[in-house]
């Protein structure tokens, strides 16, 4: 049976599903909305307005939708997976997301927080803090030791983290989050944390509203602009699978007291959440602790996650929506994969757009160009976001795989083009 796939999102990471959805036998037609001019060569682009509920239906009618899967969070924070649920003529559609409430394990730090502590989840300790108590905040800074670490409550696109390393430094971000409302409603509220000497990797967790999951590969990407992890936030430059210093020890203490309580929790609480979990840890002292949770695969991770998680995407979807995790069949390759992203000058802040883009080189078995801002304007491919494209390669060793990945970016170029020349850095990466 074929099945008619309607992707959600614009970006890198939806470029990576695509081309895995598009390798299923059983995929027919294949939609993105909006998609972008790398998920173009794949599947059909479709102008569609997400946060339009009534004009989502019409089109999975109208295109006899059967599975939708739904790649960025704020369209989950805002319920498009409650409507689907809710909506009589689209019972028959597999869907892949968690509902509204069960996202704001993303949507809110706060949320997030409180769930940890209720299941013993190890953490950071946190204090919360909203517009109307900045006075508080402020004197909390006073109270606890630096560095701090302050994030918006709601949804930053990744950018709404700062860590600061003195108290006038701390204290003007807290100012410029609830007084300045820096991210809008997002940083009307304000956790602050106690900071984590470690080192970061990430998990994904696929889940299917049963005790069943799947830990996908994990791996470690790198989210400020400038090397060695100097500069403002961003949504991420870059990204490495396997994680080297992860063995078998850590990993078992990952999943006892991470993964599974994370999972008993959801099912705890009641959640419809069939989906993806995205686990950021800071590992101290090969301990475990959660930094934050997402409710969708990350970006820039999915472009080396997925390319190290063989599958039959089509099944393993449609096995997530309807809770029969425990009968796909998949493989963890060992190749290693990398993602170096191309930025468009001035990111994350002001950018410019519309910049003409050369030099990639065409998809072959060990090296993938991913797009995550470009749209084609009468055949000329050019510029559409912060972020550009994701070159990924694979390797027999992590170096081996970022040495490819640099090779190809070395080729490809767009006016103010930048990139990160250390992803990697930071490990034992032979």
């Amino acid at each position: 049976m074929k099945h008619n796939v309607l992707l959600i999102g614009s970006g890198g990471r939806e470029h990576a599903m695509t081309w895995r959805i598009a390798q299923s036998p059983s995929c027919g037609e294949l939609f993105v909305a909006p998609g972008n001019a790398g998920t173009s060569s794949l599947a059909t682009n479709v102008n569609l307005d997400i946060s339009d509920l009534q004009a989502v239906k019409a089109f999975c009618l109208e295109r006899a939708i059967d599975l939708v899967v739904v790649g960025p969070e704020q369209p989950l924070v805002d319920g498009i997976i409650d409507f689907i649920r809710s909506e009589e003529e689209l019972q028959q559609i597999a869907v892949v997301g968690p509902d509204s409430t069960a996202a704001q394990l993303e949507g809110s730090k706060e949320f997030a927080k409180e769930f940890m502590s209720k299941y013993d989840i190890p953490t950071a300790a946190y204090r919360s803090f909203q517009a109307n108590e900045l006075e508080e905040a402020l004197a909390y800074i006073d109270q606890i030791q630096a560095p701090y670490v302050i994030k918006a409550d709601g949804l930053a696109a990744g950018k709404g983290v700062v860590i600061a390393e003195d108290a006038d430094t701390a204290k003007n971000t807290l100012i410029a989050f609830l007084k300045d409302k820096q991210f809008g409603e997002a940083s009307s509220k304000v956790v602050i944390e106690a900071f984590l000497k470690g080192i970061e990797m990430s998990c994904f967790v696929a889940v299917d509203g049963t005790e069943n999951y799947i830990v996908l590969p994990r791996a470690k990407d790198y989210k400020r602009i400038g090397e060695g992890d100097t500069g403002l936030n961003t949504g991420g430059m870059g990204a490495i699978s396997p994680v080297p210093f992860e063995d078998q020890a850590l990993f078992k203490k990952i999943e006892e007291a991470v993964v599974k309580p994370t999972v008993q929790g959801i099912l705890s609480e009641g959640y419809h959440y069939r989906g993806f979990v995205f686990i950021g840890l800071m590992i101290v002292d090969q301990n475990p602790f959660v930094i934050e949770y997402n409710v969708r695969m990350g970006d820039p991770e999915t472009q080396v996650v997925f390319p190290r998680f063989e599958t039959d995407y089509i099944d393993f979807f449609k096995a997530i929506a309807l809770g029969n995790l425990n009968a796909v069949e998949h493989k963890e390759l060992q190749e290693a994969a990398t993602t170096v992203i191309a930025v468009s000058k001035g990111y994350p802040q002001s950018y410019e757009k519309g910049k003409a883009i050369t030099g990639l080189a065409p998809i072959d078995n060990d090296r993938i160009v991913f797009h995550a801002g470009t749209k084609t304007d009468n055949g000329q491919l050019l510029s559409n976001g912060g972020r550009v494209l994701a070159f990924t390669s694979y390797g027999s060793t992590i170096q081996n795989a970022l040495d490819k990945s640099y090779e190809q970016l070395s080729k490809a170029s767009f006016e103010g083009m930048t990139f990160r020349k250390d992803i990697g850095f930071d490990l034992e990466t032979e």
